[in-house]
């Protein structure tokens, strides 16, 4: 998916030594007008953007508004799910909270069906999609993965981790499973729109006559992982982080297992409309700034991830 909060309020306060009345307030004098011409500059959102070094590469109408609407499937748990509390949590959240200190806005996560991110990103519901999403030709050049036809102007991406797809059944119940050429003749079930989605539907084609693969697709994974828990299906197929999320924590670790190896490894991007150069330039920048200071390795580490981490941000870099 194969893929949802800061607010910066800065002050300047100095110390100043017993060093003379008019030393003292030619200081304060120095320091309001400079808050007030930054204030000036920054917009509505100017109070937090003093601090944060890369507010300027943003277009000016994100900084006056001082967020960025994110569309996100907000049910991919660890990549952004919401908490017992009902706070959006996750990599992505995380990730987007480290790149709003550097760019001075928050990132507002909207709940989404993952299916529809790209199309509320074209229809400007969205500044951006972050959501597990994995960059690939298809989706950088609006191309339907099935019917191969044209069914939009495409996005780019910013690329921030690798990761590949992975199957997991009921745990001791894995009904012979180890590859894809396994799941002739079983029931998959998958998240609509995802890549998983993709390579059931190029599995099933190679099945052989009599070995039907059946694909069960559902709005999140969650309703997938519950189909399986039932015995509704054989087995999912979801991005390795996910999978190996829901073998750890569904049951106590004793609902599922993963089977065989991850296949196509691939880089997840923050999808971009296609001309908002600007703001995607922006967003690299800043992700190139924490892989740099190394809060994004604290942040991969924390959730599981660090085997996916990127040495530097790229553009469109999915095949």
């Amino acid at each position: 998916m194969t893929a949802s909060s800061t607010r910066r309020t800065s002050a300047v306060r100095s110390r100043l030594a017993a060093a003379g009345a008019i030393a003292v307030a030619g200081a304060l004098l120095l320091t309001g007008c400079g808050d007030q011409t930054k204030d000036k500059d920054a917009g509505s959102g100017s109070a937090s953007a003093i601090s944060a070094p890369l507010a300027d590469k943003l277009p000016q109408d994100i900084r006056n508004k001082g967020k960025i609407r994110v569309g996100s499937d907000i049910a991919y748990a660890p990549v952004e799910y919401k908490d017992s509390a009902g706070k959006v949590v996750g990599l992505d959240p995380d990730l987007a909270d480290a790149l709003g200190k550097q760019l001075g806005v928050t990132f507002d996560f909207q709940n989404g069906t993952f299916d529809g991110l790209l199309t509320g990103l074209r229809s400007d519901r969205y500044d951006m999609a972050m959501s597990a999403m994995t960059d690939n030709k298809n989706r950088q050049e609006g191309v339907d993965p099935d019917s191969g036809k044209k069914v939009g102007e495409g996005v780019d991406f910013v690329d921030y981790l690798t990761a590949g797809v992975s199957i997991y059944t009921r745990k001791g119940d894995t009904k012979g499973i180890t590859t894809w050429d396994d799941l002739c003749g079983k029931k998959l079930a998958v998240q609509r729109g995802t890549t998983s989605e993709d390579l059931a539907k190029q599995q099933a084609k190679k099945c052989p006559s009599g070995k039907k693969l059946a694909i069960e697709p559902f709005d999140d994974n969650q309703q997938a992982q519950t189909r399986l828990r039932s015995g509704g299906a054989d087995a999912v197929s979801a991005d390795f982080p996910v999978a190996a999320y829901a073998v750890k924590t569904s049951g106590g670790g004793k609902d599922f297992e993963i089977v065989g190896e991850q296949v196509e490894a691939a880089p997840y991007g923050i999808a971009v409309a296609k001309g908002d150069t600007q703001l995607r330039d922006a967003l690299q920048a800043a992700m190139d700034a924490i892989i740099a200071n190394g809060e994004y390795q604290k942040i991969l580490e924390k959730w599981g991830a660090q085997d996916g981490a990127l040495k530097k941000s790229v553009i469109n870099g999915g095949k």
